[in-house]
């Protein structure tokens, strides 16, 4: 049997394909039929482009319908689906072209000028555009190309996609994952949420994260069901939408905006029968005041890179604020403390799991992956976690250099570096703060040198076009010396502790 993940898609399209799947604000839909002929046509240009199964397509797009169309055309083709967060640079794209080694490259036409010599350095065998209206060149191909109906049979556990990951060191990791990985998961979450006839996706979430991608995405493929699509969150557009939709997903940015919109009320709302948070810890207060306001309960739900979703709070039955429930029904969680002994239940210790959802390993990086792995196959996610005697997850804190700023993950080192590297800087930490929009923002404390000259607007527009957006310091602050213990490393405690008020106002 054919394990690839769009044969599983395929064969749960609903019975008329006529039916909406994506439905744009704008008043463009797309049917099931389109989008399926889509993903033929756009599989016969990469084909065309010299693309087999196994090879990468690499892609930098925003989003679109005609984006979605060539996620699907990768899996139909057996390729693996390479995405990449459109805040990314050319130089850290770079990185990424010549650690994954892809075929094809498709990326914005503002892009085009900076990464066409890149790519080919990288050995990319051809570069495609695609714009934010979904036109561009791979699209004017793909809609005179004869489309390319085989779906390549793939094993379960052929790649589907790698996804990077932000990097402890500053390098980041490519996350393999399976079509298995991802069947599993979407599967499971179609079933525990209760997915039925009739219901309509919200979707405003970006498509080049697991959240947006493959859990929101996924769920609404696996039920046939027609999704709101929109290019990005506004609440006076999601506002509207909500009487025309069933299930929100979303990031806890996204509740705590609505909550400030007076038209946002349980009126508005009353057709939604569930809300999901993700991607970053949602705080009580924000839980408590939704359900004051609208009378529904969020559902968190807790999931990384590397295994999708691990575990959710129950559809039917008590959903905690400050908890992600227990385990999904084939996953396996444990407590355990750092040399892998399992922690009594009430206990903090470190999370970790296994299941069929688990990735496959780092591209390119066996070492890596063997650190992370137990003997017994549990991966070691890194993040503190208690667990009762119930089986209920609370995550209770993680790798402390780790910053999540509005759902995506930061590791300081890697802006470490680039700030070091400045003339008239001597060293510089960073750390993320409490912010009441993005949940962390990042920021950066530096010792510079006396005659340096540097400023923090020096700071700021020297990594614009090195880092992504959403890595960039949205503070920074200097200091004669950084604070360092005993032993001589730097304790940013005493800077979160220090600079704890700075986006208070």
């Amino acid at each position: 049997m054919n394990q690839n993940l769009y044969a599983l898609i395929q064969s749960r399209f609903p019975a008329d394909t006529s039916k909406p799947f994506l439905i744009l604000p704008t008043g463009r839909t797309i049917s099931y039929t389109e989008a399926d002929q889509g993903a033929a046509r756009f599989a016969a240009v990469l084909a065309d482009a010299g693309v087999t199964p196994g090879d990468r397509v690499m892609v930098q797009t925003d989003k679109s319908p005609e984006a979605v169309m060539l996620y699907l055309a990768c899996l139909r083709l057996g390729s693996i689906y390479i995405p990449l967060n459109t805040a990314y640079t050319p130089t850290e794209v770079d990185y990424f072209l010549n650690d994954a080694e892809p075929t094809v490259l498709v990326c914005r036409p503002k892009s085009l000028v900076a990464l066409s010599a890149i790519a080919a350095r990288a050995g990319v065998t051809k570069t495609f555009v695609m714009d934010v209206d979904g036109s561009g060149s791979i699209t004017d191909a793909a809609n005179t190309a004869t489309p390319l109906e085989a779906i390549a049979n793939c094993d379960s556990d052929d790649l589907a996609a790698i996804l990077y990951t932000s990097g402890t060191t500053g390098r980041s990791k490519g996350a393999m994952l399976s079509h298995q990985n991802l069947s599993s998961n979407a599967l499971t979450l179609h079933e525990i949420w209760a997915f039925e006839d009739g219901d309509i996706l919200l979707h405003a979430l970006p498509i080049y994260h697991v959240h947006g991608l493959f859990v929101a995405l996924h769920c609404a493929l696996m039920n046939g069901s027609s999704i709101h699509f929109l290019d990005k969150f506004d609440p006076d557009t999601v506002i509207s939408l909500l009487s025309q939709s069933t299930v929100m997903m979303g990031v806890p940015t996204f509740y705590t905006r609505l909550l400030a919109e007076t038209a946002f009320t349980s009126e508005v709302s009353k057709n939604i029968r569930l809300f999901v948070s993700g991607s970053a810890p949602m705080l009580a207060e924000t839980h408590v005041q939704f359900t004051e306001r609208t009378g529904h309960k969020i559902l968190e739900r807790y999931g990384m890179t590397e295994g999708g979703m691990i575990t959710s709070n129950p559809y039917d039955g008590d959903r905690v604020p400050g908890t992600v429930g227990p385990a999904l029904p084939d996953v396996e969680v444990r407590i355990c403390a750092k040399d892998g002994t399992p922690v009594a239940a009430g206990e903090i210790g470190v999370l970790e799991y296994k299941g069929p959802n688990l990735f496959k390993g780092y591209w390119g990086m066996p070492e890596k992956t063997a650190e992370e792995f137990r003997s017994d196959g549990f991966f070691i996610s890194g993040d503190n976690a208690i667990m009762d005697i119930d089986g209920r997850v609370s995550i209770v804190g993680r790798d402390k250099d780790l910053i999540i700023t509005g759902g995506y993950n930061v590791y300081p080192k890697e802006i470490e570096i680039e700030i070091d590297q400045m003339d008239g800087v001597i060293e510089s930490a960073v750390i993320g703060l409490p912010h009441k929009d993005f949940g962390e923002g990042v920021t950066a404390v530096v010792v510079a040198k006396d005659d340096g000259g540097v400023t923090e607007d020096a700071i700021i527009d020297a990594l614009k076009d090195k880092l992504a957006r959403f890595k960039q310091p949205k503070k920074v602050y200097f200091v004669p010396e950084l604070p360092r213990n005993a032993m001589g490393k730097v304790q940013k405690n005493a800077l979160r502790e220090t600079y704890s008020g700075t986006y208070d106002s």
